[in-house]
């Protein structure tokens, strides 16, 4: 059963007849999602500290939001050092920035002891495949390298995201044990995109009806992958690299109506029969997103501890 809170949900965008993602071009989809966030989002959470930054990408200069928990300090103090998250936001690669998942981030941050680094990496159309994916391992390696001057253990580094950023989390992780030089501690795999061909049946039985369409990932698939022959690259197709062996443990997060449900749970299957640890949860009433609409969506906050408390528990001393 759809859970009645994401029901209500689907029937109010229904009643007020709000656009469909796929009918706006990606600049106004921006625009629309920012502005209306706040609709479904919780208020934001105060933490010990946030400031923005930026580091040098092989595209240019990323833009960074660092966050420091409660209790913390406002600033590293000598001899103390956290653990880290770097987080890619969701968005189809198309839309969202560090605005639209910076409750996520708080909560995120709060609830597991951890700084956390939200990357706002390139967007489509305007920056195709493999710049989001070069960004976000450039992001990640920056924070490895300065990671004393921000306080935090480069050897409990973790890095997660929701929907494409659960997707570029997953390639990161991979790039970073085949280089051997960015040690990753851990993986937050929210909903995962992980299979650009989408053929899972699951985007067949939920491809309607649950807010995240055929339609929506087509326009998202079609703005971020200029070449079809790329849906088979690892990098924007996880689950087709050859070798899931050594790779950190990860929790992979999916919901029961959303199309990317089957490919995320592939995804865990494969890293479990490739020698590594990776935990399942599947929230069976819900649908794709809820995780940041916890002002809506009760379930959206109990995703989010179950998160920090993975977090927390992987990254401990």
């Amino acid at each position: 059963m759809l859970h009645p809170d994401a029901r209500a949900l689907i029937d109010l965008i229904d009643q007020r007849g709000l656009p469909a993602m796929n009918t706006l071009t990606p600049v106004e989809a921006r625009a629309f999602y920012r502005d209306r966030r706040d609709f479904t989002q919780p208020a934001a959470p105060d933490v010990g500290a946030v400031r923005d930054a930026s580091c040098d990408g092989p595209h240019g200069p990323i833009a960074l939001r660092i966050y420091r928990p409660l209790g913390a300090g406002a600033a590293p103090s000598p001899g103390t050092t956290l653990p880290v998250l770097v987080y890619y936001h969701g968005g189809g690669w198309t839309i969202g920035d560090l605005d639209t998942h910076d409750v996520l981030c708080r909560q995120l941050c709060n609830g597991s002891g951890a700084v956390v680094v939200s990357v706002d990496y390139r967007m489509a159309p305007e920056h195709r495949f493999p710049a989001a994916v070069d960004d976000c391992l450039a992001a990640t390696q920056w924070v490895a390298r300065h990671a004393r001057e921000l306080g935090v253990d480069a050897a409990r580094l973790a890095v997660g995201g929701d929907s494409a950023g659960g997707n570029l989390a997953a390639a990161v992780a991979i790039l970073a044990r085949d280089s051997g030089e960015l040690p990753i501690a851990f993986q937050l795999l929210i909903y995962p995109a992980t299979d650009m061909r989408r053929g899972h049946a699951s985007h067949a039985t939920n491809g309607r009806g649950y807010v995240l369409t055929t339609e929506l990932i087509s326009y998202y698939h079609d703005h971020y992958i200029a070449d079809a022959a790329h849906d088979l690259d690892w990098r924007a197709s996880p689950l087709l690299h050859g070798d899931l062996t050594r790779l950190p443990p990860a929790l992979v997060l999916t919901a029961g109506f959303d199309p990317l449900r089957d490919e995320g749970l592939d995804y865990a299957d494969r890293l479990v029969a490739a020698g590594n640890r990776a935990t399942y949860a599947c929230y069976e009433r819900q649908i794709h997103g809820f995780i940041t609409m916890g002002k809506v969506i009760d379930e959206a906050n109990s995703a989010v501890a179950l998160c920090a408390t993975e977090l927390a528990r992987a990254l401990a001393r």
